[in-house]
């Protein structure tokens, strides 16, 4: 008999089912700890900036990454103008590969779980990095990931109030509606300026794709710590530089970091820390409270790793498994003509089997 490749396969309809079952706090958490327990073997990866191919109306990108066991990928778009199609701005899958034979073993959506992924980032950055006991955070730009990024704050760091602004006033109606349902509280702002003051966390996630300044030097308060989610790729930032420079700059992965996050304004020497030296105890992060600190999210492949083995785990923890006939099955490997022959005849003996039962049952 031929030997199959076995690939896993989860829709989004699946991931959506899967997250239902289990809790979108409990998913957050989940994807939080996984991603915590993969960069603390950041060493064990095969490192790369995500391979990106831009046009005047988006970008389409790979992001690979591997240890000596797995390999894993994403493709992802970003298209700010996709709302005039009724499509997402983002839309990813993922893939999840046996080092040693080359076989995918999963294949999966990742728009779902990119939000997911995203948000679990940010948080656990944030326990590294922000002050103790914070219970206000400001959400700039209120679309897909918002909602993502307050139940992941609100579940991992305690917090208890979000400000809102967006100029969409109808991003600022859907989240208030999504988070009022959650038992979430909010409260909505005409301004940048009035959403941040007074708040321990600032995050940004605006989706256009230009060199906006969202955030200014003057909007800053001792002891904020700022998540800079929205600029993430060339020629997209949301910080102005001199933000910056009031306190120390963390990212995932420099290289990546400094081509496409908000540190791409900086020269070259500008200094940033790697999150991954902070979690594995290498390095200090915020050394007072009255200090400001800045993750420079862009996200990065590692990330979406950590996710994708969660939901792979929970969906066979739960028996929700699929299977997706992606390889062929041959019994002799080095015969891949020869499966065309064999399906074709399989084909005609499956159609004379339905025929012939057709036959019997009429």
């Amino acid at each position: 008999m031929p030997r199959r490749a076995v690939t896993q396969y989860l829709s989004a309809e699946r991931v959506a089912e899967i997250i239902n079952k289990r809790g979108i706090g409990a998913c957050i958490t989940g994807v939080a700890s996984y991603i915590n327990q993969d960069f603390l073997r950041w060493n064990s990866f095969d490192k790369c900036a995500r391979v990106a191919n831009h046009s005047d109306v988006g970008v389409i990108e790979l992001m690979p990454i591997a240890d000596d066991k797995t390999y894993a990928f994403k493709y992802v778009n970003g298209h700010p103008s996709n709302y005039r199609f009724n499509l997402p701005t983002v839309m990813a899958f993922g893939v999840l590969a046996d080092v040693e034979t080359g076989v995918p073993e999963l294949v999966s959506e990742l728009t779902l779980t990119t939000a997911i992924r995203t948000a679990a980032m940010s948080a656990v950055a944030a326990r590294a990095l922000a002050r103790d006991n914070c219970k206000t955070m400001a959400i700039i730009g209120n679309g897909a990931q918002s909602d993502f990024q307050a139940l992941a704050f609100h579940h991992l760091l305690g917090i208890e109030m979000f400000h809102l602004f967006d100029i969409d006033s109808a991003a600022t109606d859907k989240l208030e509606a999504n988070l009022s349902r959650m038992g979430v509280q909010t409260k909505r702002f005409a301004s940048i300026k009035e959403a941040v003051k007074g708040v321990d966390i600032i995050t940004t996630v605006t989706a256009d794709k230009t060199n906006a300044t969202i955030i200014t030097p003057d909007m800053i308060e001792p002891g904020m710590h700022i998540n800079g989610v929205g600029g993430d790729c060339p020629g997209k930032t949301e910080l102005h530089a001199d933000v910056l420079r009031m306190g120390p700059v963390f990212c995932e992965f420099e290289p990546q970091s400094r081509i496409e996050g908000d540190m791409q304004q900086m020269p070259a020497d500008f200094p940033v820390t790697e999150l991954w030296t902070v979690l594995s105890g290498k390095v200090q992060g915020r050394s007072s409270a009255e200090q400001v600190t800045i993750f420079d999210s862009v996200g990065f492949a590692l990330e979406d790793y950590s996710a994708l083995r969660f939901m792979r785990d929970v969906a066979i923890e739960l028996g929700m498994s699929e299977t997706l006939s992606l390889i062929p099955a041959m019994a002799d490997p080095k015969n891949l003509f020869g499966f065309i022959d064999h399906h074709v005849a399989s084909l005609a003996t499956t159609n004379v089997t339905t025929r012939a039962s057709a036959a019997f049952v009429s």
